[in-house]
């Protein structure tokens, strides 16, 4: 029951899998194939020699000519040549009234195990081509691949043109070594490139490498990492797996270690099959070593079958080079007459067997109108497309580049009017091989062929994904392209159908990175001698964010603009100043607009009470003066609440200078009349003539124009202005007035401060001298107080910013306002209004004469 239950769940998910796949529309093929039956075929390589000759071709001439077992895996190319050989010959613009045919050593394909002595030349029986034995003297193309080691040594044991129909190889585009060879594939110039796109559109930036320790692998390394290096891609190890099997064996265990313990998914393997790389691979995919394997078309096998998962990129990403779909070749297998083409289609079904996923089109009812063993066309029942691999392309082209030489050569010979038995036979090779390497052509699909670009020009890739299943099944799948002649940004397409299949976020896409990613609101800190790719994640600074995953560096908000909680995106900042509805706005003003209430309530009852006393022996005008300088004081904090402008940035600093210059002034004044006043007493009429002159009244102007000046050249120099601060509070924009030269202002605070010194130095003094109505000790105390605000006022203004130092330097203008108001003008409003008989002149004459 167990297994019954099993099989049900394989069957439906394979049919989940087929449904996917139709659904998408993405170019996919079943596959069957097993590695142990075809091992023994995959080290050898194939060598086909193309004729042409007057007339067309008898009926059975492929029936004499293949009568023995084609192996499985070159059934594909035999398809091709007897396709594109059949589709020359009934073109009536290419080789006219001559027929084009192949033929091949008795042995078929060579053995890449044999020494270059047990080859020997193409052995033809004369009884089997009677009729074109003279025809096949002379100098012929030869088609050879797809091993370039064999066709090497070809190339050396025979002079004739030969096309290489393999992967391009450096060692055979030698034109000194080889002469007369010639590559139809495109050169990989761009693999690197279209890899590195591939891993950083999946952000794959941490992979491995494995490559062959040869010449062709450290060309691939150096292009592999210059693109890396540009891209941000890092290598997380590099395998040079040696092509001497005694040295691999010794160093197995060495790359084994390497890449089991990497933390690398994602592993790209460079290098040629039938080697010890292939080896490697084998052996790491049977001990169960699950990697994304990135790779060429040369590798597009299946790996094990014991492989079972339909998650996306399980397996291997192939690169192959892009190849328009013959359409008629379909056709042409589907209705070959096997009475003229011989082939054991036996083998075929079980060993070649490719299954279009999309809807087929194939009118099943027209299978009753075929046989068997007469036709292929049983294969439409299978819902099935040709899909011809790299290496049968190139030889589709192969098979052109020479149909076009030969006509290029006949159609000399006929405009040099040679005799008509000549035409078609070629003794020059070397005018041939001169017009194969020039030769450029529009193969039947459309695409141009130029044999003398090839390994100069980027080709394009399709990029294709393959699935494993048990029992060796396989499904490919397209999952995008790469083409070089775009621009870069759009290099690289991947399907839509994929994206929608799996997501818009591609959440089933493994990841291969050395660090977790950088959430948004935070960058990367790269530690000292550690790969590019390897980092920590920091949040970004003040002021600074970042909305995107893994950024290098944060991005600075706008001025006017403050970074959220989070550093992911930048809020619009507000505007703020010390305002009049703001609560602590509010309250300054009202102080100020009370105490200077309560100042001018002080000097109307001074006014009223003019007359008495105590008004009269401390100097009424001086009182009168500070009164009045007083209220001003209180006023000009308002300068400082409100939205600043540049009159009241200018107002603020001068009119405060000013005002209290005036009143501590006047408090010398008051302080040098009081020590005057005593000195009198005493025979000197100098003493008498000052005080009664009023000279200590000249201080208040002289004091206050010192003052003047040095705001005048304040304001000259450097004058305040209106600034913005977007430090002192998160999220506002402060504005607030700048002084603008921070040692005029200090000059002008350092100014009042002596003033007040010397105010407090002189009533000090006087504070002891025998009178009822002497002030000197209100004086001094109020000069105290006075001096205290200020001194405190420095530290704290300079510890704050934004609306805090505003209000510290008004609450100071203030304090020390209210403290020359009350230390002054109180206890004497308490003697005028509460005990007015104390201090008059007939009781101070009564406790005299007492």
């Amino acid at each position: 029951m167990r297994k019954q239950c099993a099989l049900i769940i394989s069957l439906l998910l394979l049919k989940f899998s087929l449904i996917l796949c139709s659904s998408t529309e993405i170019n996919c093929f079943w596959r069957i194939k097993h590695n142990a039956d075809d091992d023994g075929d995959m080290w050898t390589d194939c060598n086909f020699s193309l004729f042409t000759f007057q007339g067309p071709i008898e009926e059975d001439f492929y029936k004499n000519l293949i009568d023995f077992r084609i192996p499985i895996w070159k059934y594909e190319f035999f398809l091709i040549l007897l396709f594109a050989t059949d589709e020359i010959n009934r073109n009536p613009h290419l080789l006219p009234n001559m027929s084009l045919i192949f033929t091949f050593p008795y042995d078929m394909c060579f053995d890449t195990l044999k020494t270059i002595d047990e080859l020997s030349l193409p052995k033809i029986n004369h009884q089997v081509f009677p009729n074109y034995e003279c025809r096949l003297s002379g100098c012929k193309i030869g088609l050879t691949g797809p091993s370039w080691t064999i066709s090497s040594k070809l190339a050396i044991f025979f002079r004739s043109p030969k096309i290489f129909f393999g992967p391009f190889h450096p060692i055979l585009s030698d034109t000194v070594r080889f002469p007369h060879v010639y590559l139809i594939a495109h050169k990989d110039t761009c693999l690197s490139r279209a890899m590195v796109s591939l891993l950083v559109y999946f952000t794959w930036t941490w992979v491995g490498l494995l490559i062959l320790d040869n010449d062709q692998g450290t060309q691939f390394l150096s292009d592999l990492r210059e693109e890396m290096q540009s891209n941000g891609v890092c290598l997380a190890f590099v395998n040079v797996i040696p092509e001497s099997m005694k040295l691999y064996m010794i160093r197995a265990v060495i790359y084994d270690t390497q890449i089991i313990t990497s933390s690398a998914k994602v592993v790209i393997i460079y290098g040629e099959m039938n080697s010890t790389l292939e080896a490697s691979f084998r052996k790491w995919v049977y001990l169960g070593v699950q990697r994304i394997w990135v790779t060429t078309s040369q590798w597009d096998v299946i790996t094990s079958k014991r492989d079972f998962s339909l998650d996306a990129f399980h397996g291997t990403v192939t690169f192959a080079h892009h190849h328009a779909e013959i359409s008629k070749f379909r056709n042409f297998v589907e209705t070959m007459n096997t009475s003229k083409y011989p082939v054991d289609i036996s083998q075929m079904r079980q060993k070649w067997n490719y299954f279009n996923c999309s809807v087929s089109n194939t009118n099943y009812s027209s299978m009753n109108h075929y046989s068997f063993n007469t036709s292929l066309e049983w294969l439409s029942q299978h819902n099935f497309d040709m899909v011809l691999s790299e290496e049968g392309y190139n030889l589709y082209n192969a098979v052109y580049a020479a149909a076009h030489t030969y006509h290029e050569v006949i159609l000399q010979q006929a405009e040099s009017q040679e005799t008509e038995g000549s035409i078609g036979v070629f003794s020059d090779c070397q005018k041939i091989a001169s017009l194969l390497k020039k030769r450029v052509f529009t193969n039947p699909v459309g695409e141009l062929v130029n044999m003398n670009l090839r390994k100069t020009l980027c080709a394009e890739y399709d990029i294709f994904n393959i699935w494993n299943f048990p029992q060796g099944f396989g499904l490919k799948v397209k999952i995008g392209d790469y083409s070089p002649n775009f621009p870069p940004s759009q290099q690289l397409h991947i399907s839509e159908d994929l994206k929608w299949a799996m997501g818009e976020t591609l959440p089933r896409v493994p990841t291969s990175t050395c660090s977790a990613i950088c959430a948004p609101g935070f960058r990367r800190f790269h530690q000292e001698q550690t790969a590019v790719c390897c980092f920590d994640c920091v949040q970004c600074p003040e002021n600074e964010v970042s909305n995107k995953t893994d950024p290098e560096q944060c991005v600075s908000c706008l001025y006017d603009e403050y970074a959220n909680t989070e550093h992911t995106h930048c809020l619009k900042r507000h505007f703020s100043y010390l305002a009049y509805e703001d609560p602590l706005g509010m309250a300054l003003a009202c102080m100020s607009l009370c105490f200077s209430v309560l100042t001018s309530l002080v000097f109307g009852t001074f006014v009223k009470y003019k007359d008495t006393p105590i008004v009269k022996a401390n100097n009424r005008n001086l009182s009168y003066i500070l009164l009045i300088s007083i209220t001003f004081c209180f006023l000009c904090s308002l300068l400082f609440i409100g939205h600043p402008n540049m009159g009241s940035c200018i107002l603020q600093q001068t009119t405060f200078g000013v005002f209290f210059t005036v009143a501590l002034s006047t408090v010398l004044a008051k302080t040098i009349t009081v020590v005057l006043a005593f000195k009198i007493t005493t025979p000197r009429r100098r003493m008498r003539l000052m005080l009664v002159s009023g000279a200590p009244n000249i201080v208040i102007p002289l004091c206050t124009l010192i003052q003047l000046v040095l705001c005048g050249i304040w304001l000259a120099i450097s004058p305040p202005f209106i600034d913005t601060d977007i430090q002192s509070e998160h999220g506002m924009i402060i504005i607030v007035c700048n002084k603008g030269s921070v040692i005029a202002f200090h000059f002008v605070l350092g100014y009042l401060v002596s003033l007040a010194l010397g105010s407090f130095t002189v009533a000090f003094l006087a504070r002891n001298l025998p009178d009822r109505f002497n002030e000197a000790k209100f004086l001094t105390f109020s000069m105290l107080v006075f001096c205290s605000v200020w001194a405190t006022f420095l530290p704290v203004y300079h510890s704050t910013k934004g609306r805090s130092m505003v209000a510290v330097e008004v609450f100071s203008i203030l304090a020390s306002s209210v403290g020359l108001l009350v230390c002054i003008f109180v206890p004497k409003c308490y003697v005028i209004l509460i005990r007015p008989d104390s201090y008059s002149l007939q009781n101070f004459r009564d406790k005299l004469f007492h």
